[in-house]
């Protein structure tokens, strides 16, 4: 992964804005995968290995919130720096490590995905952390 600025699982059910995320993270430098959900987060977060995931808040399925709570849950993924990216307000939001709200600036999703790569190194697979 040399040049590689870090790996970020974006998850939104809509495809524009998954496209949108994805050019913009890209162009500065990271790798991106996608899921369309929730329960697609979910399923591939272990093959991926992501350093951050965005997650939309209103998904079918599986929304933001609770996948969040899974990720949390897992302790596996329980160390991943989550970023809620909604148009609903962050009102109520819970479990996640930064919020952005829709519509929002690229330079602001770039700096947000940065804050939370450098903010602490991921525990290796198998070690819990302490949140």
């Amino acid at each position: 992964m040399s040049g590689v600025l870090g790996r970020v699982l974006v998850v939104d059910d809509n495809r524009v804005i998954r496209q949108l995320i994805r050019v913009n993270l890209e162009l500065e430098g990271f790798e991106v995968v996608t899921a369309a959900d929730g329960a697609e987060c979910l399923e591939v977060v272990h093959r991926v290995r992501p350093d951050v995931i965005t997650l939309d808040m209103v998904m079918p399925r599986l929304d933001g919130l609770r996948t969040a709570a899974r990720l949390r849950e897992d302790p596996r993924t329980s160390h991943l720096p989550v970023a809620m990216v909604s148009g609903c307000g962050q009102a109520g939001v819970s479990g996640v490590d930064a919020f952005l709200a829709k519509p929002f600036e690229p330079e602001e999703l770039v700096r947000v995905v940065r804050e939370l790569l450098r903010r602490e190194t991921p525990a290796p697979p198998g070690k819990q952390t302490c949140r």
